[in-house]
């Protein structure tokens, strides 16, 4: 039976996800913590396993919400977009405050890493190379997932789809990257405040990274099963939001940790 309501706002049903979502966080952050000093990561592994499954059953009941049951309004999605974009914002906070903790370190540093920077016996990476090729990269793929969004909004399908595939490999082609630039690092996170700054600033944004790309490839599935129309897609529109960001952000890491930092 349908129940007509006055308001059009949406009035989500109970869910057990936010507790199971809850429940998957602690237990993956207190495994991660237990997997520094036992070096078993079998707690961890839990917590991230229950964690994914809630998110995929959560974001399938709100896919289904939106596209099948028509429950998201002009009014539900305006609150949507507000919640995304107070979202990005905490995120710039984040990443400030790594930016805050570089900046401090190299500005003025202290007589334990004999006053210069980088610090003695560190051999930073050349920013003409891989980390330029990975800038490249993330530009390009802004490129494409702007077009991809043009394209969706003027109803071509096809351009839309394609657009959505190129940004998604290119993700991955910059997350490899990153991963073998990993590697090959002649220094750890335990090396001085460069190491710590540097791994803690540039994989939490190897992080956003792979959610980003998870997130196109999501709405790259939906796409191709007609999900979205030009007048009703702010799922796309936020993933490409958040990716918009996640170029930003490298820009500023490239310049600052990569460039000026080495």
């Amino acid at each position: 039976m349908m129940i007509k309501s006055n308001h059009s706002f949406h009035m989500v049903d109970q869910s057990p996800w936010p507790l199971s979502a809850a429940i998957g966080a602690i237990i993956m952050t207190s495994g991660m913590t237990s997997w520094f000093h036992t070096l078993n990561p079998m707690m961890f592994m839990t917590g991230m396993i229950t964690l994914l499954l809630t998110t995929y059953q959560w974001w399938r009941g709100v896919s289904r919400e939106s596209t099948f049951q028509g429950l998201h309004t002009i009014m539900v999605i305006k609150g949507m977009r507000w919640g995304m974009i107070l979202f990005i914002v905490s995120e710039i906070l984040f990443f400030f405050s790594f930016f805050w903790a570089f900046f401090h370190s190299s500005l003025s540093p202290i007589n334990e890493i004999g006053l210069i920077w980088p610090p003695e016996g560190i051999i930073p990476f050349n920013p003409i190379q891989v980390p330029l090729l990975n800038t490249i990269i993330l530009l390009s793929s802004g490129v494409s997932v702007t077009w991809a969004h043009h394209s969706m909004m003027e109803k071509n399908y096809t351009q839309s789809l394609q657009g959505i595939i190129i940004t998604v490999v290119l993700g991955i082609y910059f997350t490899t990257l990153q991963a073998l630039e990993y590697m090959e690092a002649s220094f750890t996170i335990s090396d001085s405040a460069y190491g710590s700054t540097f791994f803690i600033a540039t994989g939490f944004h190897g992080l956003h990274v792979i959610i980003g790309t998870s997130f196109l490839m999501v709405c790259l599935m939906r796409h191709y099963f007609n999900h979205f129309s030009p007048y009703h897609h702010f799922g796309f529109e936020a993933a490409a939001w958040y990716w918009h960001f996640v170029d930003v952000v490298w820009l500023f890491l490239y310049m600052s940790i990569y460039w000026w930092g080495a």
